[in-house]
């Protein structure tokens, strides 16, 4: 049974893995044996890269601005030729901005839009193209509780999550067939940069909380056997599922 975990050797691509919860994913990837590559913002990811790496399992940096779409395809390819192949996409990569919705810039709708979903359906296509010719691979995005309710201020930010949900579905609706699994993560209420905001009032701390079953805020470390277990062939017949990290959030 061990085996069906077993991604030991395994190459893959985490977007956003500099900090949060990309950071913590692509970690337990490399501890389970996956050479990887890493992408971010900023030349910190590859200082990141360099201190997740060891000798029997390297991990490298690549720069991307996610905003623009011939960067995004650059930087695949730059991945790409680094790794030599490619069994594991993880589109992770993603901002938030708040605004009322009334007052929400086109400039910033945009943005988010481009982050969030536009990179990962390019970074998708240009994954496939690669798993499509051998017949196998895991795509998995990172979705969110705004992939099922609107949230509050941040309109551009949950259709972005929504968008993430469908085109996963989409996707899986073509790859399935083809031995690639298209899957997505949806993280409830984590403790990163996120919800320092939320952390701040009191009212609305407590109100969260209360309504976690779990009792707590999840931490990255929670997203690692999510990640693990859709990279593996325990997941080889689970197809366009969103898989809950939130502690029971949605069940509540």
């Amino acid at each position: 049974m061990i085996d069906l975990f077993d991604i030991k050797g395994k190459k893959a691509i985490v977007t956003g893995g500099s900090r949060g919860l990309g950071k913590a994913m692509a970690q337990g990837l490399h501890d389970a044996g996956v050479e990887l590559v890493i992408m971010g913002t900023s030349e910190k990811v590859k200082d990141v890269a360099k201190s997740m790496s060891t000798t029997d399992t390297p991990v490298h940096g690549v720069v991307a601005d996610f905003r623009e779409t011939h960067n995004v395809i650059m930087a695949f390819s730059e991945a790409l030729s680094i790794l030599g192949d490619l069994d594991i996409l993880v589109n992770n990569a993603g901002m938030q901005i708040r605004h009322p919705s009334a007052e929400f810039p086109l400039e910033d709708w945009e943005t988010v839009l481009k982050v969030n979903l536009t990179s990962a359906f390019v970074l998708s296509q240009e994954a496939g193209k690669v798993m499509l010719k051998k017949g196998c691979g895991k795509i998995i995005n990172t979705a969110s509780l705004l992939s099922f309710s609107g949230g509050y201020t941040v309109p551009a930010y949950a259709a972005s999550k929504g968008g993430i949900a469908q085109v996963t579905k989409a996707l899986s609706n073509e790859w399935a067939s083809k031995g690639i699994n298209v899957n997505a993560i949806a993280p409830g209420y984590m403790d990163t940069d996120n919800i320092a905001a939320i952390k701040s009032d009191e009212v609305r701390n407590a109100q969260i909380l209360d309504r976690i079953p779990a009792g707590r805020y999840g931490t990255p470390e929670d997203m690692i056997g999510a990640v693990l277990f859709l990279s593996s062939r325990a997941s080889d017949y689970i197809h366009g599922s969103i898989l809950l990290v939130d502690g029971g959030w949605m069940g509540r």
